[in-house]
């Protein structure tokens, strides 16, 4: 799986979110830009993505994810 594949999945199922994917084969760093993730919990947060790669994570496609969320507003800042 290569993490270009992992961006554009979540980038289609999650509107008006921003994924930025390090990592390649089965283990991905995520960045994940969304001013309506950012203001959920950090569990509802990671909920709301895994729903989305849990198919890949149960076949085996994707081992490890990390997640770090971000505001608009601070991904701005940070870059």
């Amino acid at each position: 799986m290569q993490a270009v594949e992992v961006k554009s999945f979540l980038e289609k199922k999650l509107p008006d979110t921003q994924v930025e994917v390090e990592g390649e084969g089965c283990n991905f760093q995520l960045n994940v830009i969304s001013d309506e993730l950012a203001a959920l919990s950090p569990v509802k947060r990671q909920q709301r993505v895994y729903a989305h790669l849990n198919p890949w994570i149960t076949d085996g496609s994707i081992h490890a994810v990390t997640m770090k969320f971000f505001s608009s507003a601070a991904w701005a800042e940070r870059t």
